[in-house]
């Protein structure tokens, strides 16, 4: 079971991975970073990022269980996946497309608040965006914290 920094150069091995952070998404905080920044400055991105992912997992358009953090994680299990008894949504990853990438914030459920998410850069011309997607969920549920 990897850590932050081997999850975070796991997850430098995708097609076309540009940059990854592990981010409290209450803060803003990066707890760890590896590759580039879309802006330069890792603790930028971060914030900006933990701002997209705070208004997901918050407003409940996306997520209407956004205000039970506990029928959340109930929701979604240990292991990320969904309780169909439970009828319950919850976001569990964001895309941002852009003209020269992709953005992936991959929510990460905890056994404390589950406000972190795993965050990669991928470069659209090189990046496989469905592979990104499965390893980073891959990555989230084996994540040890």
């Amino acid at each position: 079971m990897p850590g932050i920094d081997e999850c975070l150069l796991e997850a430098m091995t995708l097609p076309g991975a540009r940059g990854a952070a592990l981010v409290d998404w209450t803060s803003g905080l990066a707890l760890g970073t590896v590759g580039e920044s879309p802006v330069g400055d890792h603790e930028t991105s971060a914030a900006e990022a933990a701002e997209l992912a705070r208004a997901a997992a918050e407003y409940e358009s996306f997520a209407p269980d956004a205000g039970d953090v506990g029928a959340r994680r109930a929701a979604v299990g240990e292991t990320g996946d969904r309780d169909a008894d439970e009828g319950a949504s919850s976001v569990e990853d964001l895309i941002v497309s852009t003209r020269a990438g992709y953005h992936v914030l991959r929510f990460v459920v905890t056994n404390f608040d589950s406000s972190l998410f795993l965050h990669l850069w991928l470069d659209r011309d090189t990046g496989n965006l469905a592979l990104a997607r499965l390893r980073l969920r891959d990555l989230a549920e084996r994540l040890v914290l």
